[in-house]
């Protein structure tokens, strides 16, 4: 064989393998193609991986892995199945059922006696699995990358595979020329290089060659009356049973196995560990690395089982959290209930205020509960159950509470996707989600249209008829509401709805109530305190936003977290101008009211419409975001004295998201007067973290200028611990990296963690990502920089994949910026690193005050001061630019995303053209 760049000559190999397929003649032997590192061990190998390829790849796919098994021990044999790659071409069309009695005679001719790890991708996962659920003798775990199944006879098969099936395009696409291939090889991300490509074209070279691909492509089990269809259907169920541990990698982007495939997968193998490579396509052990999670999951495994070599332990495969305390649980409704059947019913429980300043809609206690109790009765009757996912696709407020307490209610796990994502990250959030239910408002509705977002739909409002065909809605809540009385619907859609709501054709996912209306599904009490509640989203501002799973036992402490460090009582009045915040009222006891905004926007709030809402309902607590809070500033020339006497009366303000600086804050008491100001930090995966007040925020920053106190300075001062939490630091090397033992000792800058029982229970579908952030033992990794203060304070210095790493060392940027923003003219800042790690150029880009015409170098005045107020903090700048604006996150409107900005300041720098950031 030719040389093949990643493929070492040892490891081709041939092999005569007598075939039991029912498709060969009796007496058939056939020649098989295969990789084989095994000739590169030194020891005997700790097991063997048995890799299949599928249409139109061979054995190559697999390079990556066999040279990393040799590095890890253990062999890999990634074979070419017959009729593909430079394996014999049979002259027989070789359907599903040949193709695993196949594998199975190949895997007796080499005498394979385990322990033996499937891995499979595309048409090779299927045939992988049929081998894995006939020979459970030999097999350790099974390892699966873009591939499906199960094909629900209600929906067709994705749009490529039509084409490339259609009569007209078959012989032509698959056979005739190479463009099958070349669509395939076209899907990776990034581009496949030349060279690679060629290699992949290798065994197809004309017509003859490529029959194998055309004849996968027909072997495609389009429906139930396709001749490989019980053969798929045998495998699909037979899995279900496999109790060895599994992996999948998963490509998102792929137009062919899409999140629908790996959810059925995951819910047939339901101790799968599965993460998705946000970006990656079909071809995902192309586009990214693949093999060092692969044995990273190998070895961690076999580590943890070295009693039974035959078997690896899922436990150790995933290393999650350690679980929440298993204490007394409290269920997150419980002060609902308490406070609608106690002698406060009747008074007000939620509200949204509307533009006039008066309330728009509100509940009591008792309407509240009633509205849960009968919406979550109406959902179970069209199919919602314990496990099921929802998407909740509505703006905070009345509406938004009623079905997120519904839904926990019944069990199911709310998906909480919010705008402020952005269209392409919302997007994402809710295919990667797959959710069974989406309930939205008619924008939602027209994007999961659009965007063939998963899910029965349900609208908030009642749309007219042919509305509702073109959107595909099947429900409206009114409606629900309305025929839950009774069990039926008025609806046409509803006709004939098994009462299960569920295809009887269809396996329930397991864990889901087998049984239809059992009252006791709707008996908070009778949760499962582990079950998972909530799929919460990060904002996406250093990264593709991460789903974060939330359990109710997480969730309750949360609740319990926020209660005992703010001094929240049942009967306060709370205005939630800040989305994660307006859930957790009915939770806390307090009358809770959302304020006229935009809810996408935080810095719509204005002062008025605060006040409005605080008056409303006599409120005490404020939670908004620093953008918002800018705004309140911004506008509050339009209070009137009575907006300002309500004000007044807010005894507790909260902000969250983003840093407040100290002198915004101070301002702040000339409308809240009578207001303890607090900043708590905190992230999606475990909020809040730590506490701290206006008076605190003062004596940090004076203990920072004095220079009296050690760590005091370089960075925000978040505080203390709040109730329940634990902080530590892990020390940054000289690279950067945090791999110091952990820490609370001052002035030593690392990554800091967290440990509470309110810390996520781990993140969506990303495990690596949750191996990595929970590596030291039930401490949550934050990837945010900081360090202690000789008092014990936290000090937040910025994140780490924005730490500079320049020849001088390490610079974390917040300090820096604080520096630059203390400038007369610098609105905001981003400190940046430009240039190879180790020797990066530390860049300053600035907005200012006014905002510059065009962005570009800075003037030599702004430079010269920029330069000076860097060298305070002990930095030296290379470069300042000036921009009209910098880019912050959706969310927030606070978040600097720094790695655009250091991506366009290299392009500057460089030369290049200066666009707009």
């Amino acid at each position: 064989m030719v040389a093949l760049p990643g493929v070492d000559p040892s490891w081709p190999a041939y092999r005569d393998v007598p075939s039991t397929a029912a498709v060969d003649p009796a007496g058939t032997t056939n020649s098989w193609h295969y990789l084989d590192n095994g000739s590169q061990l030194l020891e005997p190998p700790r097991g063997t991986l048995l890799c299949v390829h599928g249409n139109p790849t061979w054995s190559y796919l697999w390079r990556s892995v066999l040279a990393a098994g040799v590095e890890h021990g253990w062999r890999v044999i990634a074979v070419d199945q017959l009729n593909m790659g430079l394996s014999e071409r049979t002259g027989r069309f070789r359907r599903l059922a040949d193709r695993v009695d196949d594998l199975n005679d190949f895997v007796d001719s080499i005498g394979l006696t385990g322990p033996v790890i499937t891995v499979g991708h595309d048409w090779g996962g299927v045939v992988s699995l049929g081998f894995a659920n006939r020979r459970r003798d030999l097999l350790s775990g099974v390892v699966l990358t873009n591939t499906a199944i199960h094909q629900d006879p209600d929906r067709q098969i994705p749009a490529p595979l039509r084409l490339a099936l259609h009569p007209m395009v078959h012989r032509w696409g698959t056979r005739d020329t190479s463009a099958f291939l070349d669509v395939t090889h076209s899907l990776a991300r990034p581009s496949l290089p030349k060279e690679v490509r060629k290699a992949f074209l290798l065994p197809y070279r004309g017509g003859a060659r490529r029959q194998g691909i055309a004849d996968f492509v027909a072997d495609i089990p389009a429906g139930p009356s396709h001749p490989s269809y019980p053969a798929l259907r045998s495998i699909a169920e037979g899995i279900r049973t496999l109790e060895v541990p599994a992996l999948m990698l998963w490509g998102p982007e792929d137009p062919i196995f899409s999140d629908t495939y790996l959810n059925d997968l995951a819910e047939r193998l339901p101790q799968a560990d599965i993460h998705r490579f946000e970006g990656a396509s079909h071809l995902v052990g192309e586009d990214r690395d693949i093999a060092t999670p692969l044995f990273r999951w190998l070895n961690g495994a076999r580590s943890a089982g070295a009693a039974s070599p035959e078997a690896v332990s899922p436990e150790a495969a995933s290393p999650d959290q350690e679980p929440a305390q298993a204490g007394t649980f409290t269920p997150l409704e419980h002060e609902l209930i308490q406070r609608a059947t106690g002698p406060h019913a009747d008074q007000l429980a939620v509200a949204d205020m509307g533009a006039d300043g008066q309330i728009e809609r509100s509940l009591s206690w008792q309407g509240l509960e009633r509205e849960v109790q009968t919406l979550a009765a109406a959902l179970r009757q069209i199919g919602v159950r314990r496990g099921s996912r929802i998407s909740l696709m509505v703006p905070p407020g009345v509406e938004l509470t009623v079905l997120l307490y519904a839904c926990l209610r019944i069990g199911a796990v709310i998906i909480v996707a919010d705008a402020g994502l952005g269209r392409k990250g919302l997007s994402k959030a809710v295919r990667g989600t797959v959710p069974d239910f989406l309930i939205g408002i008619d924008l939602a509705l027209t994007a999961a249209k659009l965007f063939n977002w998963p899910g029965r739909r349900i609208s908030v409002a009642t749309l007219p008829a042919a509305k509702r065909k073109l959107l595909g809605v099947q429900h409206s809540l009114s409606e629900l509401r309305a025929a839950s009385g009774d069990g039926t619907s008025t609806e046409t859609d509803d006709a004939g709805l098994d009462p299960a709501g569920l295809d009887p054709d269809r396996p329930n996912p397991a864990g889901l109530d087998p049984d239809g209306l059992d009252p006791a599904g709707l008996d908070p009490d009778g949760l499962d305190p582990d079950a998972d509640a909530a799929i919460l989203f990060t904002s996406g501002s250093t990264g593709p936003a991460k789903g974060v799973v939330y359990t109710h036992r997480r969730l309750a402490a949360m609740r319990d977290t926020l209660a005992q460090t703010f001094n929240i009582r049942p009967g306060d009045g709370l205005v939630a101008g800040f989305a994660p915040f307006a859930l957790l009222g009915p939770a806390l006891g307090t009358t809770s009211i959302t304020p006229h905004m935009d809810v996408t926007k935080p810095k719509t709030l204005s002062a008025a419409a605060l006040a409005d809402a605080v008056a409303a309902i006599h409120a005490t607590t404020v939670f908004a975001s620093p953008a918002a809070l800018r705004n309140i500033l911004a506008t509050q020339g339009e209070l009137t004295d009575q907006h300002r006497a309500a004000l007044a009366g807010v005894s507790l303000l909260l902000s969250a998201g983003a840093p407040v600086p100290s002198r915004l804050l101070t301002e702040l008491l000339g409308i809240l007067p009578g207001a303890s100001l607090h900043t708590p930090y905190g992230m999606t995966e475990a909020l809040p973290v730590t506490d701290v007040d206006l008076g605190l925020i003062l004596s940090a920053e004076a203990d920072a200028a004095a220079g009296n106190v050690v760590g005091a300075g370089n960075g925000v001062c978040v505080g203390r611990a709040v109730s329940g939490a634990e902080i530590t630091v892990s020390p940054l090397n000289q690279e950067g990296t945090a791999d110091g033992d952990p820490t609370t000792d001052a002035g030593i800058t690392g990554e800091i963690l967290v440990h509470a029982p309110h810390v996520k229970e781990r993140y969506h579908r990303l495990w690596m990502t949750q191996r990595v952030s929970s590596r030291c033992g039930g401490w949550h990794r934050t990837g945010d920089v900081g360090h202690f203060d000789g008092d014990g304070r936290l000090w937040v210095e910025g994140r780490l994949p924005h730490i500079v790493t320049a020849s001088t060392g390490v610079v974390t940027p917040v300090g820096v910026e604080q520096a630059l923003e203390s400038v007369d003219v610098v609105g905001l800042a981003a400190v940046v690193g430009v240039g190879p790690a180790g020797t990066q150029a530390v860049v300053a880009v600035v907005e200012t005050i006014p905002p510059v015409k065009k962005p570009g170098l800075a003037g030599a005045e702004l430079a010269a001061q920029a330069r000076n107020a860097a060298r305070s903090v002990g930095v030296e700048l290379s470069a300042v630019l000036a921009v009209p604006s910098l880019p912050t996150d959706i969310r927030h409107n606070a978040k600097i995303d720094r790695t655009a900005v250091a991506v366009w300041a290299a392009g500057v720098l460089a030369g290049g053209r200066v666009g707009k950031l």
